[in-house]
């Protein structure tokens, strides 16, 4: 097939910010810096490609998937450049890019996912801190650097997949899902997925999500196992977690050991309607650090606006994470939730024993104000093998039916709360030690629960991948 003049044509390559610092491990009490973003390297040749010259219909109901893909793959061959989708609405099954390659979905167009299973083809895909065979989402990389998408169009999932898995135990396929891609860029665009997960980046580095409108029945981004992840100026509108930061789950997460860390939030509009605006955990099996969340508003969730939660079993740690200037309201059960006890299914390979409690350290919450909600803080889920070795609330107006709950904490720093309660004590702790703690009421931590044993079948468990 000849190249004619839509097909390609010279142009600057798409640009975007991309956070490419690294940070030092905080110490305890330390504040906590984001990553920086950086720009995006533009592609070698700046071709662009309009997928229409390679037979693509855009009329929402002529599967357009190859010549998609086709205009993908040659863009990718040539070195790297655009490929453009405009003038309609190109239904599709899973697409995958190349390194170098920018896919830019224009104003008024929509690429909308195909409501048969068999156009996203299985593969082992991470689903719930496990890798497993699954199907892969349906705008997908995955070994690929210096890859985007963006423009002002949308990217629709197909409603005729309903539910996470179907029947044969696979999991259905997430909208945007990017494998070990370093150098990834996601802008501009709407999303709307069914009730799988909207955008799944695992094992990348240097991601960027600015400007995103999210919307959907299930996540809205899950970073599973990224380094340097800078999600800024999106807004959700989601039913489950609106961002939710995982690593793994039991000891094939322990022993995989990649974390999730030096993630930067930012100037965010959440809404979610099933679960937390912000959840980082509960697979946190490789461990999470360095998180901040930065002028966010959180105006609707079912449960509590920030959710961070794990269990025994899961090993590794949770630390350094910072928020601060959030308004929050709306809230079905309240502000802040700690969970460290039994948030989440246990794995059925879990990491036993004193190694399986979780570490968790140096959380800063500062500037927050809160609008009538049930409840401001609820921290008594928190193992004393391990406590909570950090925890600063700070700066905070409120108005709560009830205040905060504390337990197993060293080190606490509660200064400057201006909380107004419906019932009950403003502050109630048990084994919390720090400042600002002063006229707290006792109270009876919740029981602990069983010692976690050793899976017996783990090596078994690896090599064959199979599901708990």
């Amino acid at each position: 097939m000849s190249i004619d003049r839509r097909t390609v044509l010279v142009a600057a390559a798409a640009t975007a910010a991309l956070p490419r610092a690294v940070s030092a491990a905080a110490p305890a009490g330390a504040a906590i810096k984001p990553a920086r973003p950086a720009p995006l390297a533009a592609a070698t040749t700046g071709v662009q490609i309009d997928p229409r010259s390679f037979g693509a219909r855009c009329d929402g109901t002529t599967k357009d998937t190859v010549a998609l893909q086709r205009a993908l793959d040659r863009c990718a061959v040539l070195g790297g450049g655009t490929v453009v989708v405009a003038g309609g609405r190109y239904l599709t099954g899973a697409l995958r890019l190349g390194s170098n390659t920018v896919l830019r979905i224009e104003a008024g167009a929509a690429l909308l996912g195909s409501p048969d299973l068999a156009d996203y083809p299985v593969t082992e895909i991470r689903w719930e801190g496990r890798w497993l065979p699954g199907h892969i989402g349906l705008i997908h990389a995955q070994g690929a650097r210096n890859v985007g998408l963006a423009g002002k169009g949308s990217i629709i999932a197909s409603d005729a997949i309903p539910g996470r898995v179907a029947a044969n135990g696979l999991r259905h396929p997430a909208l945007l899902e990017f494998v070990d891609v370093a150098g990834l860029s996601v802008t501009e665009l709407t999303t709307r997925q069914n009730d799988m997960w909207s955008i799944h980046p695992v094992y990348c580095e240097d991601a960027l999500f600015r400007d995103l409108v999210v919307k959907g029945r299930a996540d809205g981004i899950d970073v599973d196992s990224c380094r340097r992840v800078a999600i800024e100026r999106c807004d959700f509108d989601t039913v489950d977690d609106c961002i939710s930061l995982k690593s793994g789950r039991g000891m094939e997460g322990n022993r995989i050991a990649r974390p999730t860390e030096d993630v930067s939030i930012a100037d965010c509009t959440f809404r979610d309607h099933r679960w937390a605006c912000i959840g980082i955990g509960s697979e946190t099996s490789g461990g999470i650090r360095r998180v901040t969340v930065d002028r966010c508003r959180f105006l609707k969730v079912y449960t509590f606006s920030v959710y961070i939660k794990s269990r025994p079993g899961r090993g590794a740690f949770i630390e350094d994470i910072a928020m601060r200037d959030l308004e929050v309201s709306g809230a079905g059960n309240g502000f802040l939730r700690l969970n460290f006890l039994d948030s989440g299914k246990q794995d059925q390979f879990p990491v036993p024993g004193h190694d399986g409690i979780p570490t968790v350290r140096n959380f800063r919450f500062e500037r927050i104000r809160v609008t009538d909600v049930p409840v401001l803080v609820e921290a008594v889920n928190i193992h004393p093998e391990k406590p909570l070795d950090g925890f600063v609330l700070r700066d905070v107006t409120s108005t709560a039916g009830k205040g905060m709950r504390l337990a197993n904490i060293r080190g606490a720093v509660l200064q400057r709360i201006d909380v107004r309660i419906a019932e009950g004590a403003k502050l109630a702790t048990a084994n919390v030690s720090g400042r600002g703690l002063d006229g707290a009421e006792p109270l009876t931590p919740p029981p602990l629960p069983d010692p976690v044993v050793a899976g017996a079948d783990y090596r078994l468990g690896m090599e064959s991948g199979r599901p708990n």
